[in-house]
């Protein structure tokens, strides 16, 4: 199973990037900036339960490495926005 990091899920693009993967059987992490994020547009997909959610600060890079280490994706999505 091939696995994506996508930073920016809980944004339009990242939560339909998000679906379209799951569709294709990956599995997703979802890099987010903290706790507090809205998530409503991946609940409103009904995608929220299927995806692992991840705190990643981009401005850490440390947190950066420690997530790319530790999930290992094939691919990474930067959607994320300041």
């Amino acid at each position: 199973m091939k696995k994506a990091l996508i930073t920016g899920v809980n944004g339009q693009d990242g939560s339909y990037l998000a679906s379209f993967l799951l569709k294709k059987g990956y599995q997703v992490f979802g890099g987010l900036k903290s706790q507090k994020s809205d998530l409503w547009r991946l609940k409103e997909l009904g995608v929220l339960q299927k995806i692992d959610l991840i705190n990643l600060d981009l401005l850490d890079s440390s947190s950066v490495e420690h997530a790319i280490a530790s999930i290992k994706p094939d691919e990474v999505y930067n959607l994320a926005a300041q």
